[in-house]
């Protein structure tokens, strides 16, 4: 069985990782860990007067960023037992967890859900809900309990 694994900075994520190690698997599960860039865009502050560029460092720094927290989390996986392998891709996240299932035949697809709805959603969009309705595979969503998404202790 292959499982593709989404990962972000969020703690949604944390929980789709912790639900992977916690679940009962085939013997020979492999776990590939994805991490999606999301391109960096320049913000302008008027029409015709263009705002700061994105620099190098800018994008340097953000691909570290998420080539440590994939390794982490491979890691992570890994101790538990788990065949793994992690990649970081430029990208929405939404097509690139779509194409990564795709192209490595994948049998799940395993995510952590923010859970926003009404205008949060259709500003920030789902990513969850893309890859629910576009994946070539079954879909896992790992939400948090409302009390931890919100911060509040139980």
């Amino acid at each position: 069985m292959l499982i593709v694994l989404g990962v972000d900075e969020s703690p949604h994520s944390e929980a789709a990782v912790e639900w992977v190690k916690n679940m009962t698997w085939p013997k020979g599960t492999r776990v590939r860990v994805v991490s999606s860039v999301r391109p960096l865009i320049a913000a302008y502050s008027e029409v015709y007067v263009p705002g700061p560029g994105i620099s190098e460092e800018q994008t340097r720094q953000e691909l570290e960023y998420h080539e440590g927290l994939a390794a982490r989390v491979e890691d992570r996986l890994r101790k538990a037992g788990f065949t793994t392998e992690a990649s970081v891709i430029a990208g929405d996240p939404r097509e690139v967890l779509i194409a990564t299932a795709r192209e490595a035949k994948a049998d799940l697809i395993v995510v952590g859900s923010h859970g926003r709805s009404g205008l949060k959603k259709l500003l920030l969009g789902s990513v969850a809900s893309h890859v629910v309705t576009h994946a070539p595979c079954s879909v896992m969503v790992v939400k948090l309990p409302a009390d931890a998404a919100s911060g509040r202790a139980a």
